[in-house]
């Protein structure tokens, strides 16, 4: 029986001391010049025919998503325990951006990281069944073999649908050692227009985004590890420090994936509220910010465009700190770190 994928993810963010998780969301606007002007290069891509031209393109489009992804990694893979590719970033590109993402998941796993695919799927019953052997689980092929496909360690989820959707996912992270992550109180700006919608007459008047975590907690229950955590969790932005208190004391055996660091203005300190008392049960990402650090000063000026992964190294140390340094000041640090 494969290991609990919370079991596995706490053993990680132990050996690396370091909650912290890396989005690899490449954009082409962001990549770094020199590299977008290699691959062309090596393509050939203006030395054909026109009507070759667009294909070609995609394939060199997919190849520099990956090796900035490759760069990255490399960059963050003794400092991180997990990073997170967002699907939508790939699938844009066709076949050519999923090769580059099943690239990078590969690649990843090579170097010892685990994966979240952040891809918030959900329908029902048969389809996501699908989704779940697709993502998670193991395919059979047309001679009857079973074989993984994208073979991602946890996935994000929307759980709209309800438990018959996510039940499916739960099967699979049952049988495979693998995991989910559910939406309940998400980072962006206009997440209350649903997430803070009060039941009047039901549910004990609470939040949609309360009652959603402790949907969490049940749907969870059957997928503890050793370490007691379980491998269904929740995401809850860093930028909603209130919800997020309320949140973890709903939700005390699910780990909580946390965006809203970095870009969206959430900080080491924001987090604090998604960590149990014993220092874990949060793992905190930040993309854009790390990963496209070369952009932005001071790494700008002390790296430029042809160190952009050493740019990437720095600012992930820089947050490492920054989350490890607020647990501390706060009597959260695990004891064992």
């Amino acid at each position: 029986m494969p290991r609990n994928f919370a079991d596995r993810l706490l053993d990680e963010i132990d050996a690396k001391q370091n909650p912290s998780c890396v989005g690899l969301d490449p954009t082409v606007v962001e990549l770094p010049p020199y590299l977008k002007k290699e691959v062309l290069d090596e393509a050939k891509i203006y030395d054909r025919d026109p009507g070759e031209r667009t294909e070609a393109l995609f394939k060199a489009t997919g190849e520099a998503l990956f090796r900035f992804n490759r760069a990255i990694i490399d960059a963050t893979c003794d400092i991180v325990p997990i990073v997170k590719p967002q699907m939508a970033f790939y699938e844009c590109y066709g076949p050519e951006g999923v090769r580059a993402f099943l690239r990078t998941v590969r690649y990843a796993k090579q170097k010892g990281l685990l994966v979240i695919e952040d891809a918030k799927r959900e329908d029902i019953g048969k389809t996501a069944s699908f989704y779940a052997k697709g993502h998670l689980g193991v395919v059979e092929l047309l001679d009857g073999t079973q074989v993984p496909n994208f073979d991602v360690d946890s996935m994000t989820l929307s759980p709209y649908i309800g438990s018959d959707s996510v039940g499916e996912f739960v099967k699979v992270c049952a049988d495979l050692g693998k995991g989910v992550v559910v939406l309940a109180k998400t980072s962006n700006p206009s997440s209350g227009e649903l997430q803070d919608m009060r039941f009047a007459d039901v549910h004990g008047g609470r939040f949609l985004y309360e009652q959603m975590a402790l949907l969490v907690d049940q749907w969870g229950g059957t997928l503890k590890g050793e370490r007691g955590y379980s491998s269904l969790g929740a995401v809850v932005g860093a930028t909603y420090p209130e919800q997020a208190v309320r949140c973890r004391e709903m939700m005390e055996n699910a780990i909580i994936l946390v965006p809203g660091y970095g870009t969206q203005g959430g900080t080491g300190r924001d987090t604090l509220p998604n960590f149990n008392s014993d220092g874990y049960g949060a793992i905190v990402n930040n993309a854009s910010k790390l990963t496209f650090a070369y952009r932005q000063e001071p790494y700008r000026s002390k790296f430029g465009e042809k160190k952009f992964s050493e740019a990437a190294r720095e600012a992930a140390l820089v947050m490492r700190d920054d989350i490890t340094g607020a647990m501390r000041v706060a009597g959260k640090l695990p004891s064992k770190w």
